[in-house]
């Protein structure tokens, strides 16, 4: 029984040749080893089925030249023919302007109907978001930092660029548009219904303040209830909002582009999660609005650049809007990981790297009274701002599992804990201090810089729990060890040089994209980032995730559209890219060899040089696909915009790349080698050159890696530098496995299963004779499936199981996700009605088994070798 729960030899002449090919490829290790995920799994397996449905329709929208009756009309028919069919749903959405369909909810023993109905081009599934992890409230707040990483404190000071005149939307929680920040007066409590303001240009609220599509939360009401008020209850948006354009001088916060005025589209309520059709409402929102820039800190994990979220972001782009979005906080989860609409082929996806400083509250510690910057855990009692308690510490730097178990009883009465993170829960080691009598405890990293961390559990935590550097706790463990030390709390912040400081952030999710094309595109700061957020939760905080990043990114875009408004919207990621700083590898930094390609993208934004840029290299980004088919040659057009001719020389710098397993990724060099068609090139002023780049995979490097570097072009006699990232897939990219069993508590799990559903379980039979559905409601069988990667195509048949002949197909879904996990499965019913063009089929008692057939991602349809099958134990229909 599986518990469901809440519930993819060269014909180059080579002139020059860069990078020489070692003979074997060496895996590197970081310095410090990241722990796994702290995350509780219940029964090992989690059921990852979506609720609802996206339905394409047949007609290009309206965005791309469809007129909007037919796109209306096309919508009435649909509705006609599920109403014949018998289909019984909700709908949700309608879409007509970036996208043609709706979005419906359905239960799940009639999606074989909806997948082949008439007018149905295809179905994607309704992506459940959830509300990103809440902040710490900080005392003053600033952001100089993270914008001196990326030169937007040089492009406001010494160029004199603020986002004037440029209209920013920002898709999120929504704006508390009475704040400083954007202009307001510091009232907390002001009449949220003054909207519009003159910060806050335009708006709406999709969803409203109870709004929560999370069905496990327990103020689950997935039903919005709009209105034309974007005020944030949560805190995420405004934050994001402050990182883009804050302009707050007597507080001393400042963003990215200080002058932007703001759209605010709320999709999420006070908590929980939003849905990914509210948000493509949003988006047609805000292009109806006008907006010159999206931004876009929320997205689908593990998704295709053909989701309808990506899709539409890219017509967005089309009608002349820059769309920037974060490209996902999962990377703990592997590889193909990035997020739509992040992933869509036009948007400017965004990945993180950590602050280089971060601002903290402080307690000291004797002798010297030296100031220990913390980060308070999330679900224990607020750390006090006075008082003073002696410090014991339960383990030593060394020690793997620091109170994973019981500590004696009565052994830190009185006392604040020093504890060691690893092994076990936050609050499981919090518990245990607090049983031994602990008045507090001080959680320290066993990797570099500072973590936030979650104490929720049952029973609670009723004392205050804080985490802290492993340098911080090394120092005091150092002392306790050689004698007592005193903790003293205090409300006195202050700011700590952070060790991970312009290393991508461990939180920031791999690419590639499943169609191997280059994400993420940049990155740009967002670990631990200072901002606003609303008056009534502070006023300033602190938080972590690529949804601070994508805001530096889209308040940088609003610099440069002020500076060079002749760029398009088509133009303005290359210009960022070109001009973007690669770092090196966040594992072991010292090494000296870059991070992967497909974690950093182009690198860290660097918005001065974009703006400064005479030059621009085309296009701004190479993906070489599959090595299978030989070194990949690229053109590139380097177009000199400047009144002197500038000659550049070429060379080639290797990155990192990642191993074979999906799951978990390692680090390894096997460069690729590079060749260019001539060792520099000379571009005349106002004028363009080319030179093909030809890029080689190294054939030692394991199959099923991805790997990439960066173009490098070096002016002669000095000036700026410009990159252009690539990567690639080696070997045979149809080589990876889609269907696989999973393997939980050492037990393997030979999925796919064929299974009925008893109540919220699904049930796995073991006897034949077990096999009997009457089709009465839910008594139907249903395919359990773990898609180890994402899927071009996937279809089911039905089979008699005596005479073999065929009943059609019930199911067929493209461009499906990858689980989440290595232990992650989808469910798909079959109700006992097959299709084959226009015409439905009620299969009769008998019986069947259902053949599974699944085309491999960039898989040729007429290649056998590109397909996967699977057939079911034979079942019978026996109807009452």
């Amino acid at each position: 029984m599986v518990k469901r729960f809440s519930l993819t030899v060269f014909l180059v002449l080579v002139l020059a040749v860069t990078t020489f090919m070692p003979a074997y490829a060496q895996d590197v290790q970081p310095v410090d080893p990241i722990d796994p995920p702290e995350v509780i799994i219940y029964d090992g397996i989690i059921d990852e089925t979506p609720q609802a449905w996206f339905v394409e329709l047949n007609s290009k929208p309206t965005a791309d030249g469809t007129s909007l009756s037919v796109t209306k009309a096309e919508k009435r028919a649909f509705r006609d023919a599920a109403r014949r069919a018998g289909l019984k749903y909700t709908e949700r959405q309608s879409f007509d302007t970036l996208w043609n369909g709706l979005s419906i909810k359905i239960d799940k023993s009639q999606i074989s109907k909806l997948t082949l109905l008439p007018g149905v081009k295809a179905i994607y599934p309704v992506d459940t978001i959830a509300m990103p992890i809440p902040f710490e409230e900080v005392l003053d707040p600033e952001l100089y930092t993270a914008l001196a990483q990326t030169g937007a404190d040089v492009a406001q000071s010494k160029l004199g660029f603020t986002g004037t005149g440029i209209k920013v939307a920002v898709m999120d929680t929504g704006i508390d548009y009475n704040h400083p920040a954007f202009g307001g007066n510091s009232v907390v409590e002001l009449d949220s219904h003054t909207f519009p303001t003159a910060r806050v240009v335009a708006g709406w609220d999709f969803v409203g303040e109870d709004y929560n599509a999370d069905p496990a939360s327990a103020n689950y009401d997935p039903v919005p209830h709009p209105d034309q008020y974007p005020d944030d209850c949560n805190g995420h948006g405004t934050h994001v909002a402050g990182i883009v354009g804050a302009n707050d001088a007597t507080n001393g916060l400042k963003g990215v582009a200080p002058d932007v005025t703001f759209g605010a589209y709320r999709v999420f309520g006070c908590e929980g999660s939003t849905e990914s059709d509210i948000m493509l409402a949003a988006m047609e929102r805000a292009l109806a609005d006008g907006m010159d820039v999206l931004n876009m800190s929320i997205g689908s994990a593990f998704q295709w650049p053909q989701y309808p979220t990506a899709v539409a972001a890219d017509r967005l782009v089309n009608k002349g809007m820059v769309v920037v979005a974060s490209i996902g906080n999962s990377g703990t989860s592997g590889l193909y990981a990035a997020g739509a609409p992040g992933l869509g082929q036009k948007v400017i996806g965004v990945a993180a790297f950590d602050n280089s400083h971060v601002q903290l509250t402080t307690f000291t510690i004797t002798p010297d009274n030296a100031p220990i910057g913390y980060i308070p855990a999330t679900a224990a009692p607020a750390p006090p701002t006075t008082g003073t308690y002696p410090m014991a510490r339960t383990g030593t730097p060394t020690s793997a599992a620091d109170a994973c178990t019981a500590l004696p009883a009565g052994s830190l009465t009185g006392k604040v804990a020093l504890i060691r993170r690893g092994t076990c829960t936050f609050h499981i080691k919090s518990l245990n201090a607090q049983n031994a009598g602990a008045v507090g405890v001080v959680l320290y990293n066993n990797v570099s810089g500072f973590n936030s961390a979650t104490v929720a559990g049952s029973p609670p935590i009723t004392i205050p729990v804080v985490t802290t550097s492993n340098t911080f706790g090394v120092l005091i463990d150092g002392r306790l060890a050689a004698g007592s030390v005193d903790l003293s709390w205090t409300d006195i912040s202050g700011t700590f040089v952070s060790p991970t400081g312009n290393l991508i952030s461990s939180f920031s999710s791999y690419g590639l994209a499943p169609d191997l094309s280059l994400k993420p595109d940049i990155g740009a700061p967002g670990g631990n980032i200072y901002s606003s957020i609303p008056l009534e939760l502070g006023g300033y905080g602190i938080n972590s995730g690529t949804s601070m990043s994508s805001p530096h990114v889209a308040g940088a875009v609003a610099l440069l559209l002020q500076a060079r408004p002749d760029l398009s919207s088509q133009q303005v990621r290359g210009v960022l890219q070109n001009s973007a700083d690669p770092k090196n590898w966040s594992g072991n930094p010292g090494l000296g060899f870059l991070d992967q390609v497909h974690r950093q993208g182009a690198g860290m934004l660097d918005i001065d040089d974009a703006i400064l840029a005479t030059t621009a290299i085309t296009p701004a980004k190479i993906a070489t696909g599959e090595s299978q088919a030989g070194p990949f040659t690229q053109t590139l057009t380097v177009s000199n915009f400047g009144s002197e001719a500038v000659t550049y020389d070429l060379s080639h710098l290797p990155a990192l790349s990642t191993g074979p397993n999906t799951f978990t990724v390692g680090a390894t060099t096997g460069f690729a080698s590079v060749a260019f068609s001539a060792p520099s090139v000379t571009v005349p002023a106002g004028g363009s050159a080319a030179v093909d780049v030809t890029i080689t995979a190294n054939i030692v490097l394991p199959d099923k890696s991805q790997y990439g570097g960066y173009i490098k072009f070096d002016p002669i006699g000095g000036g700026q530098e410009y990159t252009v990232p690539y990567a690639g897939f080696k070997g045979d990219y149809q080589s990876i496995q889609v269907l696989t069993p999973i393997v939980s508590n050492g037990e393997i799990l030979d999925f796919p299963w064929l299974v009925r559903l008893g109540g919220d379980d699904y049930v796995k039979l073991s006897l034949p004779s077990d096999w009997k559905f009457t089709m009465v409601e839910t008594d139907i069988p249903f395919i359990l499936v773990h898609l180890n990667h994402q899927s071009r195509q996937m279809k089911m048949e039905v089979f008699d199981a005596v005479s073999g002949k065929s009943w059609h197909a019930f199911s067929k879904d493209e461009y499906l996700p990858r689980n989440a996990g290595s232990t992650g499965f989808f469910a798909f019913p079959f109700d006992g009605v097959t299709y084959a063009g226009k015409k439905s089929y009620i299969v009769p008692d008998g019986t069947y088994v259902i053949k599974l057939s699944v085309l491999k991602a960039l898989g040729d349809a007429s290649n056998p070798a590109h397909w996967e099958y699977w057939t079911s134990p034979a079942f019978t229909i026996v109807r009452p």
